[in-house]
């Protein structure tokens, strides 16, 4: 993803200037969005996950998917040296095949990002999560300082979460407010931004019209990406959440003029699940989103499956689990 974006706003954004006045005037625009059809989206997102792609094709996805992991560990009992063996990983996912791409991204909790960073140095991103991750509940100046502290240590991206209590209750213009602030935060002396991906975390928004909502909201705030969930929730990224994030990005720059990121997270494990959602992309936001600066996969054990079709494709031989490292 490239890191040297500026912080201003994009000119296209200067026609919904007035909709981010007030809570009342930002409650009306996004109430005002289309209803989603909820059968018809779980319909259409079941259909697109039946298409069947083979041969060529699949050695180009399963590359493709490979380069838009963001390798993921977020857990407690993550130390220095298991990150960097999964930094490791991310640059030679297969050490035996040199022509394996390395993933997009490594995405760890800030302390940690000096650890992958040694590592990567420039070849992977490296992702932090912040904002009181994974729950969103902490005042303002504790959310900015954990992101200005990921951003000094060198983060390339930031995933932040948003405030479900404050989403749900309809307090809009809070949550807008709170992106617009964590942008700003991601600010580096040189002028640039670290990337600012927004987690809604659907499995607490209730319903497909809320993940509307919440994804224009965060793209009228200034989100690089928008993101399904932070892993820890259940459910975390469907094929319909998907497909309505998809809908809303397509339909943002056809209004804007301006393109942001998806990135579904959490529960996405398999090659074939992985090629669901590219098929989806392809369908519904089109080929301009098939690129790993614009959709992401948050994931630690997707990387492992996608390594196994891999080979088999291009040696005819299928290695087992324990081929490759464990994340």
């Amino acid at each position: 993803m490239p890191t040297t974006a500026s912080t201003g706003p994009a000119p296209g954004l200067a026609a919904y200037a007035d909709v981010t006045t007030s809570d009342a005037t930002l409650r009306r625009f996004l109430h005002g969005l289309p209803g989603v059809d909820q059968v018809g989206a779980e319909a259409r997102a079941a259909g697109l996950g039946t298409r069947s792609i083979k041969t060529s094709a699949k050695a180009w996805a399963l590359d493709l998917a490979i380069r838009m992991v963001d390798l993921t560990t977020l857990e407690g009992q993550d130390t220095p040296g298991k990150v960097r063996a999964l930094a490791a990983k991310a640059l030679r996912p297969d050490p035996a095949d040199p022509t394996c791409p390395s993933v997009a991204a490594v995405c760890v909790y800030g302390d940690l990002v000096g650890d992958v960073k040694a590592i990567v140095g420039d070849q992977v991103n490296v992702a932090a999560v912040a904002t009181a991750f994974p729950s969103g509940r902490a005042s303002m100046d504790v959310k900015l300082a954990d992101t200005r502290d990921a951003v000094a240590g060198g983060a390339d991206e930031i995933d932040m979460v948003i405030d479900r209590g404050a989403f749900l209750a309809g307090h809009y213009l809070q949550v807008f407010d709170e992106i617009v602030e964590t942008r700003e935060a991601c600010a580096r002396p040189d002028g640039t931004h670290a990337h600012l991906k927004v987690i809604f975390e659907t499995g607490e928004l209730q319903t497909l019209d809320n993940v509307r909502r919440a994804s224009w909201l965060a793209m009228l705030a200034g989100a690089d990406f928008i993101k399904t969930s932070t892993g820890k929730v259940q459910p975390a990224a469907t094929l319909p959440v998907t497909l309505v994030m998809l809908e809303a990005v397509r339909d943002f720059r056809e209004a804007t003029g301006v393109q942001i990121g998806v990135k579904p997270a959490g529960g996405i494990r398999t090659a074939k699940d992985a090629i669901k959602y590219l098929v989806m992309v392809n369908e519904i936001a089109g080929d301009d989103w098939l690129d790993p600066d614009w959709f992401r996969f948050g994931a630690s054990t997707l990387l492992n499956d996608l390594l196994m079709q891999r080979t088999k494709m291009t040696t005819g031989r299928y290695s087992g689990p324990d081929y490759f490292t464990l994340d």
